[in-house]
């Protein structure tokens, strides 16, 4: 069976007085989750704020247990990155 996992986030960013600065936050933020968890993700919403962005991410998996796991340890990650606050998060698995 194949599961998939779509979940999202709006990360309310602590610093960053420019959309340049808050661009580069949540580009970096991005890799670090793609390269660690293999998973798609971007932003998805909030572009033209410079506090805020929503973002969006999925996967693939032949285990629901193996979704569940992976998309609490994204969030966690991003809750642990240190420059913003997690929040509105959603997730589905199908």
């Amino acid at each position: 069976m194949l599961y998939v996992g779509i979940g999202s986030f709006t990360l309310l960013l602590y610093e960053g007085v420019s959309l340049k600065e808050k661009r580069m936050v949540v580009k970096s933020l991005i890799q670090k989750i793609s390269s660690r968890y293999n998973v798609s993700i971007a932003e998805v919403g909030e572009q033209e704020k410079w506090q805020r962005s929503e973002i969006g991410f999925s996967c693939v998996s032949n285990e629901r247990g193996h979704i569940e796991k992976m998309m609490q340890e994204i969030i966690r990650f991003a809750e642990s990155d240190g420059r913003g606050e997690v929040m509105d998060i959603q997730t589905e698995i199908v």
